[in-house]
Formats: structure tokens, sequence, C-alpha cells
């Protein structure tokens, strides 16, 4: 399995498949549409069942039951990549046997274990890095492979028991759109795993809430000769209110629990200016307080204008799954189990983000995300672990295996 595993997944990082927020269609790319149709017709020749291809680019196919009287579950990971940086012309390195020394990306930047010490827990193994100029692309084509990797092993070996299991692959995760379109109901899964984690062991089922805050100045523009009196800079004030915002609740100066406000985005000019910030927090309460707290502070800084305004819009994308899979704790327990069987210590762990199974987790589909074997998603300095993505493969086949036999033996 892991010559075919690597084979794919350096296929799949080829194609070019990043999100546009800025296109309000889904897919937001053809490119991601095209992806899907070529894996489309790979799942089709590896002999899945009921492979469908909506024309909202969610890819969706099955693995029959070789036993009855055992939950259908389901496997999940995005087409998309992040739209952070380029995303294009990916030319990966391979590394074996890593040395544990600094590694060059290209011909001039460089993967330090300085800056990413984890770098050193895998001498010995395979990574493979970008060169310098590009994501690479494993969030989530590592998922995507991993997936189908292990899937198509029990196609290809009717004798393992188990019961129906589902896959998709959905489009536009990276810019939150990825559970719009989602048909649970037809999906049919009692409960499902994204496969979007980052390093080796990691099982995530608690994530941010999170919102987006528009504000939006309001100023006048004239000709600058004249402006004495009657010219109000949008921009100005839209810099003066962020330059009082706190200056550690942000998330480089926030990790573990910590939530922040995180400035996204400033445009304008001298009549309109805008700031789009996202809105984090773990826990609801504080979530809901972050809200109020920054509504206040638009309406204090309008209370001291003379001339001029600032305008807030706050929308809601999405919240902790964590309250949706508590109820059912054997979803986490069987993965738990799953990561362990492959000898390695779960390593549970909240996302400073968000996966598709953040909202699906509300849609009554419980979803729970499993490690893929990456580190420094949407950047250069990403790369991936060969031995760590075979544990990842290693992880949904145990999930399946473990899924039959506590059902079987009721």
């Amino acid at each position: 399995m892991g010559q075919a595993l690597l084979t794919r997944f350096l296929r799949y990082i080829k194609i070019d498949t990043q999100s546009k927020a800025s296109n309000t269609r889904s897919p937001s790319s053809d490119s991601q549409l095209e992806f899907a149709v070529i894996l489309k017709q790979e799942l089709e020749q590896l002999g899945f069942d009921r492979v469908e291809l909506s024309h909202l680019g969610y890819l969706t196919a099955s693995v029959p039951k070789t036993v009855d009287g055992v939950p259908c579950i389901g496997f999940i990971a995005h087409l998309d990549t992040a739209p952070d940086f380029c995303g294009a012309n990916i030319t990966p390195q391979i590394i074996e046997n890593y040395d544990g020394e600094d590694i060059l990306l290209g011909d001039s930047d460089l993967l330090s274990t300085e800056q990413f010490p984890s770098l050193l827990n895998y001498v010995g193994q395979t990574l493979i890095t970008t060169d310098g100029t590009t994501l690479l692309g494993g969030d989530d084509k590592a998922g995507i492979a991993e997936i189908i990797t292990a899937l198509a092993h029990l196609i290809e070996h009717p004798e393992i028991p188990h019961g129906e299991i589902r896959l998709c692959f959905t489009p536009d995760e990276e810019i939150g759109r990825g559970a719009d379109h989602f048909d649970v109901p037809g999906f049919g899964a009692q409960w499902a795993y994204t496969i979007d984690g980052g390093e080796l062991g990691e099982l995530e089922y608690e994530n941010f809430n999170a919102a987006t805050a528009v504000i939006r100045a309001k100023g006048n523009n004239c000709h600058p000769g004249t402006a004495y009196g009657v010219m109000v800079n949008a921009q100005t004030m839209a810099a003066r209110f962020h330059a009082k915002m706190p200056l550690q609740d942000t998330p480089e100066g926030s990790k573990d629990y910590d939530g922040f406000f995180h400035l996204v985005n400033m445009q304008g000019q001298t009549e309109e200016a805008e700031l789009t910030y996202l809105i984090r927090d773990f826990d609801i309460d504080i979530f809901e307080q972050r809200k109020r707290w920054l509504t206040e502070r638009v309406n204090s800084y309008n209370a001291d204008l003379v001339v001029g305004s600032l305008e807030i819009e706050i929308t809601d994308s999405y919240f902790n799954m964590k309250e949706q899979i508590i109820p059912h704790p054997h979803v986490v327990d069987i993965a738990k189990e799953a990561i362990t069987s492959q000898g390695i210590t779960p390593l549970v762990k909240p996302i400073r983000g968000g996966t598709d199974g953040a909202r699906l987790s509300y849609m009554a589909l419980p979803c729970p995300n499993i490690f893929t074997g990456g580190h420094n998603f949407h950047g250069k300095h990403e790369y991936i672990c060969v031995e760590s993505m075979e544990k990842a493969v290693g992880v949904i086949l145990a999930i399946c295996s473990l899924t039959c036999e506590k059902y079987l033996n009721r």
C-alpha cells in the first residue's frame, strides 16, 4: 500500500485546486471540479460502489458492506487547497532517510530545525517538502490519498468484515464552504471522520467558535487642496481603530485554548475603508463576550467622533463541535483505540481553526478530525512524513475493523 499511497499523493498535488473566496459559486474554482472528475474515474476503476459527483463539486462513493448489523460510517477530505499561498506548479522534494539537519528548499529558502523543531521527530524517515516557492497541498490531498488507499485495500480484500463505508470529497473547505451543500441524509453514515489533521497521532473533536466581523468606516472625500475642515479620511479612522485593539489578543500572541481577534484584511480609500476581523474562542460564553466587546468598541469610537462613522456587521461561521460530539463518546473512543492499535499515542488537542466536521457535527453527523501526517499547512514550509501517512491509512482501516467488532460482539 505504501507505494500506491505515495504515487497517489504525488500525482494529486500536481493539480492546482486552490479555492477562490471571491467566487460565490460551488465549487469556487473549475480546477476542483476537474480534480473531482479525475478522482471519480479512479474510484470507478478501483471498484468503488455508488460513485457520484454532484454539479456542486461533491464526490461520494461507497465500499459495500461485507457483514450485516454494522453501522455505516464515513471518511471525508477536501478537494481544495488554501488560497493563502501559491498552489500551482508544485515541485515536491523527497528527502529519504532524513538526517536531522536543516533542509534547503529549492535554491534559497530553508526548512530549519530551529524554527521547526518537529522535524527532529522524523530522523531516518522519508519527508516530502516544497521547493520554497509553493505550498505542498498535503492539506488535504494527503487525506484524499489516505482514504482512497485504505478503502481500496478493503475492496481488494472482501474477506475483511466491515459495514458499509462511505467517502466524500468536498469543495471549498479552505474558504469555509465545505459543508454548504453536503447532503447528510444522502450520505447515509451514522458518523464520520475528517482526515484533515496535522502531525502523527492528532485526534481533534473540539474547535473554535468562529465569527467574522466587518467594520466599515464612512468618511468624506474632497480635493486635498481644499480639504481643511471638509475631508474625513476613512482610512485614518480605520487605522486608529485597529491601533487600539489588544496587542497580544491575536493569533501570533495566543496558543492552546486562547482565543483571539485576527485582522485578515484592511482596504479602502478616503471615502470608505473596511477592516475584517476573525473572532475566535473555544468557550461559547467568552466568544459571545468577544462579539459584544467589539461592537461596544465601535459604538464608543463613534460617540467620540464629530464627523464620520463606523459600522459593524458580525456573521457567525461555525461553532465548537465538542458540544455535538460529547453525546456520542463511542465515535471518539473508536478513533483513540484505532490510533493506539498502530503503536501511536493519541494526541488529543483542540483545532485552532475549523474543519468541515465542525459544521457537519451540527448537521447531525458527528465528525472528529484525524491526522494526515502533515506540518506547516498553507505555506512554503509545509512538509509531510510518508511513514505518518502510512500510519493514517492504518488508522482508517482500524476504525473500520473496530466498528465492526464492537457492533458484532454486542
